[in-house]
């Protein structure tokens, strides 16, 4: 036991010194210890405690209960068709025919300085692919996309986009985080930490990630960051058992069952209570908790045998090229429809990133996804849940308009971060849009530029929640999704 400290003589300078000890057991005194213990307190508790966002909704941090949004929103759910490589924009979404007119020639200065590869820079190359006008909008769409051309009068089309890196790491962070650096939350954990699940019995943010291998980054594309870890992604597979030991081995009576959950939940409880101010120890009971619920739940949720012949065709199910992918579309929308707030559906590794053999590299990404994609809009759609239901598709950049030249190999295009496309459908924005442009051969976005930070604000808005004031407390910092970096909604695409 601590023994309490004489009040120190300070005219007699033979007063023993004040120890560390003995500083901290008097610091309490007055308003530099109040000042102390709110910092300390702050610092101790963390993400563990009770805290209050902006909108003044205080709740435990695995408290997965429906907050109500700053202002009404537009859409419940999001689907995040993310496509890691870097898809060209010249050879899908944005045509430009002033290319051919420099077939061959050498790139201008301004682009040789933005490459990364400089010792395999090639010459300027227009797109071989013919581009159609679709849907009554007239969108100009790549043959290599005919599924997609079929529902362009449902999309927006960003043609506008930059990045601020030309690596993928760093790019992979920002389109995820805000940040080109690791250790900050994803969007979907922003998400869900702003608006909650609606499901009790699923978890909230769900990534359905390829078999073939994680993306660039792997599982920090859906980490939580400084969020608390209850908020991050929740992986669920499309083969063999969607959640790993879900089942149990052994069945039981009902009633032992519950007996069961109960004496574990007295016993995580009484653990707890000997350990607070533990956010993983929280978020791990939140876990088993969860996984109990999900024993039922989840298992229906991704049986896609109750499901006709004529939606399995639909979605390319029973056919090898686009068996995988449409079976992680399939399951996205069932999960929806259970009240999942944010589904991230990942592409095998690098499957964009056509550096050599461009033509077979578009091809195979093509027509692994195109259908599929397509299939889950029309779904959507169909059922009455597109308007609720927010669709991005997207990578990390774009692609150089010039070769790039690697020995022994068919030319490819570099990575292109300064312009490139991506789309948006449902949930609130416009259909048959297409916003933005790029400079004449497609380099640089140039005419309403979006920033990554400016489409993660709208896509916030469109859930009605303001960027800005969705903030979470660290280090003395109120920190954003958006950050610090301006920011503004997208007003020109919202429906």
């Amino acid at each position: 036991m601590r023994e309490p400290l004489d009040a120190p003589n300070m005219s007699n300078s033979s007063s023993r010194s004040l120890s560390r000890r003995g500083f901290f057991s008097r610091i309490g005194d007055g308003v530099h210890g109040a000042a102390l213990a709110s910092l300390l307190g702050e610092d101790l508790l963390g993400a563990g405690a009770p805290f209050s966002n902006s909108t003044n909704h205080t709740r435990e941090v695995f408290d997965q209960s429906l907050l109500n949004p700053h202002f009404e929103p537009r859409a419940k759910a999001v689907i995040h068709f993310f496509m890691n490589g870097g898809p060209s924009q010249v050879d899908l979404f944005d045509p430009k025919p002033t290319l051919k007119k420099f077939a061959g020639s050498a790139p201008p200065r301004d682009i040789v300085n933005q490459i990364e590869f400089a010792d395999e820079i090639g010459t300027m190359l227009p797109s071989p692919y013919r581009f159609s006008k679709c849907g009554q909008s007239g969108m100009e769409i790549s043959e290599l996309l005919p599924h997609l051309a079929s529902v362009t009068d449902e999309i927006t089309l960003i043609r506008s986009m930059y990045g601020e890196h030309f690596n993928h790491e760093p790019s992979l962070y920002l389109m995820h985080s805000g940040r080109t650096l690791p250790g900050h939350a994803s969007l979907g954990s922003w998400v869900v930490y702003g608006l909650g699940s609606e499901n009790q019995n699923l978890p909230g943010y769900v990534v359905l990630d390829d078999p073939k291998g994680y993306p660039v980054n792997d599982l920090q594309n859906w980490q939580a960051g400084f969020l608390p870890p209850v908020y991050q992604g929740t992986k669920f597979s499309s083969e063999g058992p969607p959640i790993l030991n879900l089942k149990r081995v052994e069945n039981l009576p009902s009633p032992l069952l519950q007996a069961e959950r109960e004496i574990l939940q007295r016993l995580d409880k009484a653990h707890r209570q000997e350990r607070p101010f533990q956010p993983q120890l929280d978020a791990r009971m939140a876990g088993y908790e969860l996984a109990a619920r999900m024993q039922l739940e989840a298992t229906d949720a991704l049986d896609l045998t109750q499901e006709s012949e004529t939606t399995l065709e639909n979605y390319g199910i029973n056919q090898e090229q686009t068996r995988s992918y449409g079976k992680r579309c399939l399951m996205a929308r069932r999960l929806v429809e259970r009240g999942v707030r944010y589904i991230q559906i990942f592409i095998e590794y690098q499957i964009w990133d056509n550096h050599f053999d461009l033509d077979g590299g578009l091809r195979y990404a093509c027509g692994k996804t195109d259908q599929p994609v397509a299939a889950l809009l029309k779904d959507l759609k169909q059922r009455g849940l597109l308007d609720s239901t927010l669709l991005m598709w997207g990578g990390e950049f774009g692609r150089m308009p010039l070769s790039q030249v690697r020995q022994s190999s068919v030319p490819g295009r570099d990575h292109g971060p300064a312009g490139f496309s991506l789309w948006m459908a449902g949930g609130g924005v416009k259909g048959g849009h297409v916003h933005g442009a790029t400079d004449e051969i497609g380099h640089k976005a140039i005419q309403d530029r979006v920033s990554v930070h400016d489409y993660h604000a709208t896509m916030l808005h469109l859930l009605g929640l303001d960027s800005q004031k969705l903030t979470y407390p660290e280090n003395g910092l109120d920190l954003r999704l958006t950050d610090q970096y301006p920011a503004r909604v997208i007003e020109e695409i919202l429906a």
